[in-house]
């Protein structure tokens, strides 16, 4: 078998989709052997469907929840507790990269957290520079920056055609969670 070349993938954009799909990349990633660890920047204090399969998988793919749950923007009113969340987050997945544990790692939703600023781009930069060359990384979220986009092997933007919250419909068990 030749050399893995890890990759720097991306999934953003305003459509649905990005964590779905960095966790199917990821349940592929299990089902081939691979150790997966998903660390989730904004969500934290709920119960997702996602969470419920992932923990029958066994060791080789846990996720970690370590956001303080949904944020409005910037200027939510608890923006500085989902900081010291996002910062907690941040320093774990350093660790873990450096770790060389794990084969693929997914650090899902970090795209909001560098635009609400609750992380700083330079310190994501750097995880991506420390990445060890086997190893594959996903950064999922709305508005990735140009200088994530820039260092990324892949990039795919999720595209909001329709949605059915415009319509009333509200998020529904099994679908949004």
């Amino acid at each position: 078998m030749s050399e893995r070349k890890g990759l720097i993938i991306v999934h953003t954009g305003n459509g649905k989709g990005k964590t779905t799909a960095a966790l199917g990349m990821g349940m592929r990633a299990w089902g081939q052997g691979l150790k997966v660890l998903v660390i989730q920047f904004i969500k934290g204090n709920r119960i997702y469907g996602e969470l419920k399969t992932i923990a029958r998988l066994g060791p080789d793919f846990e996720i970690r929840q370590m956001g303080e749950g949904f944020i409005k923007g910037p200027n939510d009113d608890a923006v500085a507790e989902h900081r010291r969340a996002a910062e907690a987050a941040l320093q774990a997945a350093g660790t873990e990269i450096s770790s060389e544990k794990w084969d693929l790692v997914i650090l899902d939703e970090i795209n909001y957290a560098i635009s609400y600023g609750l992380v700083p781009l330079d310190a994501v930069l750097g995880l991506l520079d420390q990445k060890p060359p086997s190893l594959h990384l996903v950064l999922t979220g709305r508005d990735a920056s140009p200088e994530v986009i820039e260092r990324a092997d892949l990039v795919t933007e999720m595209r909001e055609v329709k949605h059915p919250l415009k319509n009333g419909i509200k998020a529904q068990k099994g679908i949004e969670f």
